[in-house]
């Protein structure tokens, strides 16, 4: 355990928050009471203060980290030290799942954006859940399947779209995923930039230009107002 989990302060470990943050994930929703009250018991809860890391590139990996409160970055470092945002975890989101498969360290940083409740459970308990509810397996599998296919995107995105593109569509996926016109951007403008290949001030310098070009009005730092979508998918 490094010096920041010690540093974690233990959650209110009580069952019901546990049914909750354990039912929140697509890969148990699908679970009887009494199914998912057998996976409750052998997981435990621990939380983080905003900025500090959850574990670090290098580190042996404990088991599946489930969000239940906040939101957690998950990023790498390049070789020159640059960060490269992987994605975004909110609530029902986990991370940690390669290490159930087999002994494996990190390959990358999760840090919290805010104050973070997490559920844990730990490689071998749930490996005999995998073994008990082979159902959970095919969930996974899912799951696996959705992040590499918006990986792919991702990178092709990065590699054959400009940078006014792929901040348009950015944008035009929050518009979807939030089913409104007024959207709030789900990370600072220097996680966005990491994550669109591109520098904080280039996102911001966009943003403007398509603010003086009518096709959105910024309110603060995080918060845009969609005026004219279909010009933005054109750009």
């Amino acid at each position: 355990m490094t010096a920041d989990k010690q540093c974690g302060q233990p959650a209110e470990s009580t069952v019901d928050m546990k049914k909750v943050c354990i039912s929140k994930v697509p890969i148990f929703n699908h679970l009887s009471p009494f199914e998912m009250s057998d996976i409750v018991k052998d997981a435990h809860s621990v939380s983080y203060r905003r900025g500090q890391a959850i574990y670090r590139a290098g580190e042996q990996s404990e088991g599946l980290y489930i969000v239940h409160k906040g939101r957690v970055k998950i990023y790498r470092l390049s070789d020159t030290g640059k960060e490269q945002l992987v994605r975004i975890l909110d609530p029902g989101d986990f991370t940690g799942e390669l290490s159930l498969f087999n002994e494996s360290i990190h390959d990358a940083y999760a840090e919290a954006l805010e104050q973070v409740e997490l559920c844990v459970m730990g490689r071998d308990d749930f490996q005999q859940f995998l073994l008990k509810y082979p159902a959970i397996s095919l969930k996974m599998l899912n799951e696996f399947s959705s992040r590499l296919a918006k990986t792919e995107k991702q990178a092709a995105h990065i590699a054959m779209e400009s940078v006014e593109t792929r901040i348009a569509l950015f944008l035009a996926d929050q518009v979807e995923q939030q089913k409104r016109r007024q959207i709030h951007l789900p990370m600072s403008r220097k996680d966005l930039a990491s994550h669109l290949g591109t520098t904080p001030e280039t996102v911001s310098r966009k943003l403007a230009d398509f603010q003086d070009a009518g096709w959105i009005r910024q309110t603060n730092q995080r918060d845009i107002d969609i005026l004219d979508l279909d010009a933005l998918l054109l750009c």
